[in-house]
């Protein structure tokens, strides 16, 4: 296969999450809620080359565009992911995620103890920092695994 060979074939409409860190592309179909019975098209490519990451996992959705939402949550686990949007085979829109301040109702407390845990009516709530999340209850900083911690 030459450099310039696609390995995954042009989606006509949709949707392209690139520069994903390696390893995280299921992570990605998780958050999306993508398991292959919504009967939307999906390829993924897993640990292929990149000059910026080395290795990254690219996924593209077919007929499909992304919440902002959705967008936020896939920005704690792929923090470089650049978002296309495709129709008619051409990206129309180009944007790197950036992540939000915070987060709320998509991650789940680790803290057994927290409040959120309780039987009680609260949403989840969870500042991002510089080195991952906090619990706006309980303070309980999630640096590492955050995917297995989401909600949605």
């Amino acid at each position: 296969m030459s450099e310039h060979e696609l390995r995954v074939s042009k989606i006509r409409d949709g949707t392209v999450i690139d520069h994903v860190e390696g390893g995280q592309a299921l992570n990605v179909l998780a958050i999306l809620g993508i398991d292959g019975s919504e009967g939307f098209g999906v390829s993924v490519g897993m640990n292929v080359p990149s000059d910026r990451l080395g290795r990254k996992d690219i996924v593209k959705v077919e007929d499909r565009e992304l919440s902002q939402s959705e967008v936020d949550v896939l920005s704690l686990i792929a923090p470089e992911a650049t978002i296309n949007i495709v129709r008619d085979f051409e990206v129309v829109e180009k944007n790197r995620v950036t992540r939000p301040d915070s987060v709320t109702g998509v991650l789940s407390c680790p803290n057994r103890n927290c409040i959120t845990n309780a039987d009680e009516p609260i949403e989840t709530r969870f500042d991002v920092v510089a080195d991952g999340v906090r619990c706006d209850y309980c303070a309980t900083i999630l640096r590492t695994d955050i995917a297995d911690h989401i909600d949605v």
